[in-house]
């Protein structure tokens, strides 16, 4: 019987070599080690990464992450404070917002704009659009603009944006992941903007623009003591509200309108003024003494200038003449014989600095985009035209006509530096306390050559002007009456009351003016700028209006009536 090897449990495991030797090195068993380490390390580093980042997010940056999870579910969203009220000068609301409502939800809470008159008020009173990246980078108010808030164009909007806007305030809400507000957990509230008062008194504006709504025109209409502006309509005109509303159709439509709605007639457009223009002439002629108020000029119908022939207005239309002319008569029948040789003696270098004195050729400050007219020159001509002065260019110049400019905005502020002896005011479109010293300069024109204008114009709306819209103006006035009445049936007497209306004449200081309009039409502009009253209890006339109608025909026809329509309207109502 062969033996068998026997080998003990605990031997190494081995393998056949290859010359039949016994290999006992335990190769895969230190691979399975190997390995073992190498995971628990990997194991070991992981962990460790993962603690010293649970450190870092709960102790180093704990109280970020706090904060961040928080913002993540608290929203905050902005209130749009109330812009400040703009009101008339007794107080009337003109542009006001809504209150806003906290409980709405949206990024954003809004509060809208409403303009009481609407179109009316649309051109002195301005409008608000969304701030653009300019507006935003330039933004110099204290309560600085954001992103998404509206700016105050054109007008009081613009004048007194940063009064006016006023500062938003806060609404706190929670929300879920999914962005529905769960609870309002505070509110900061909104501080509204500052109330502007202006100036202007709402229901003479509201007149006016109906006045010339439906045509192209403008008036304006001051306080000649101060400055102050109690109306400034143009026509065609726009309704602010579209602005407010983002209402595009309707914007595309006034920018693409060729009538020019945004366009302020009262203070950017500037026309020949016409006769009116011959106001300031005379006061040239007087204060130079050039004439005096004796002086006389005989008219025969017309005047040469070389080879061209001026007439004057009376004998083109109805082929007459007035004969023997002195500066009052000139002014009342608005006689261009008279002017074209007064405009002749003073020369136009003369008027030209007359005109400057009275405002012509500048802005008037009052704080909206406003031509500054022209008043020509030699110079002037030759640099723009390439061409020389002639003696008919001075004698369109007397009349108004040619190549001088003006705005109804300074036609008006002249009208009103007559009627308060000599004083040529700042147009102020805010209610104003100031003194006339301060807001007014004198001209330098003497008492008696004023007073030689003023009676001029006083007569202009008399019979015998041109001004006769005007002539022997005056206004209802109602009262109340009691009436001693018998009752037959009973022999007794009783008192009743009844209204009736009791007329009041007003006196009327004006000048018409009809200035060629250079448009195919060949229809002209009609003016007419009047004051009033001339017997005041105290003493000043109380109110100067200039009307601007384009290519409306003759002045006292066509602007006359209009201007007879404010002054009755300013002096009937009650106060």
């Amino acid at each position: 019987m062969k033996s068998q090897l026997v080998f003990p449990k605990n031997l190494s495991i081995f393998k056949r070599g290859e010359c039949g030797d016994i290999d006992f090195q335990a190769k895969n068993n230190l691979n399975i080690i190997i390995w073992l380490y190498l995971l628990f390390f990997a194991i070991g580093f992981f962990f460790i990464i993962l603690i010293m980042r649970l450190f870092q997010l709960t102790v180093v940056k704990g109280n970020y992450y706090s904060r961040l999870a928080t913002d993540n579910r608290v929203r905050e969203i902005l209130i749009e404070p109330r812009r400040g009220k703009i009101i008339d000068r007794k107080g009337f609301v003109i542009a006001q917002n809504n209150q806003v409502n906290i409980e709405n939800k949206g990024e954003r809470l809004l509060s809208k704009r409403i303009y009481e008159g609407g179109e009316a008020v649309a051109h002195i009173v301005g409008y608000r659009q969304i701030a653009n990246a300019e507006d935003l980078k330039n933004d110099n108010c204290l309560n600085r603009l954001q992103l998404g808030d509206k700016i105050g164009r054109k007008g009081i909007e613009k004048i007194f944006d940063c009064d006016l806007r006023g500062r938003p305030g806060k609404k706190l809400v929670e929300i879920d992941a999914r962005g529905k507000i769960i609870r309002t957990i505070n509110v900061v509230p909104p501080v509204d903007g500052k109330t502007v008062q202006m100036a202007l008194d709402l229901d003479l504006q509201k007149k006016a623009y109906e006045l010339i709504k439906g045509k192209r025109g403008a008036i304006a209409v001051i306080k000649p003591q101060t400055g102050e502006v109690l109306a400034l309509a143009s026509s065609p005109s726009f309704n602010p509200e579209d602005f407010e509303n983002g209402n595009s159709s309707a914007i595309t439509n006034y920018f693409q309108d060729k009538t020019k709605p945004l366009f302020n007639r009262a203070i950017e457009a500037a026309y020949p003024p016409g006769s009116i223009f011959k106001l300031v002439v005379a006061a040239a002629a007087l204060e130079e003494e050039k004439i005096n108020s004796q002086t006389i000029i005989e008219d025969n119908g017309s005047i040469k200038a070389g080879p061209l022939t001026f007439g004057n207005w009376y004998f083109l239309q109805y082929g007459k003449t007035e004969g023997p002319v002195d500066i009052f008569k000139a002014i009342q029948r608005s006689n261009d014989i008279f002017f074209y040789k007064v405009g002749e003696k003073t020369g136009p270098e003369l008027i030209k600095i007359w005109a400057e004195k009275f405002g012509y050729g500048s802005i008037t400050g009052i704080g909206m985009a406003e031509n500054e007219g022209l008043i020509p020159s030699a110079f002037w001509k030759m640099e723009n035209l390439k061409e020389k002065w002639y003696l008919g260019d001075t004698y369109n110049f007397s009349i108004g006509q040619g190549y001088v400019l003006a705005t109804p905005l300074q036609t008006v502020m002249t009208t009103g530096a007559i009627a308060n002896d000599g004083y040529l005011c700042k147009p102020m479109l805010v209610k104003s306390l100031k003194l006339r010293a301060e807001s007014c300069q004198k001209i330098p024109i003497s008492n008696k050559n004023l007073e030689i204008i003023q009676e001029g114009m006083k007569k202009a709306c008399a019979p015998g002007g041109t001004g006769w819209p005007l002539f022997e103006f005056g206004i209802s006035l109602k009262q109340l009456k009691t009436v001693k009445t018998s009752l037959i049936s009973t022999n007794k007497s009783n008192l009743i009351s009844t209204d009736f209306n009791r007329f009041q004449p007003i006196s009327v200081a004006c000048k018409t003016g009809t200035a060629e309009s250079h448009e195919l039409s060949k229809i002209p502009h009609a003016w007419f700028t009047a004051y009033a009253p001339l017997d005041s209890p105290a003493g000043k006339p109380e109110i100067a209006v200039s009307v601007l109608l384009e290519e409306a025909g003759q002045g006292s026809d066509i602007a006359g009536p209009v201007v007879k329509e404010i002054l009755k309207t300013y002096f009937e109502r009650s106060e």
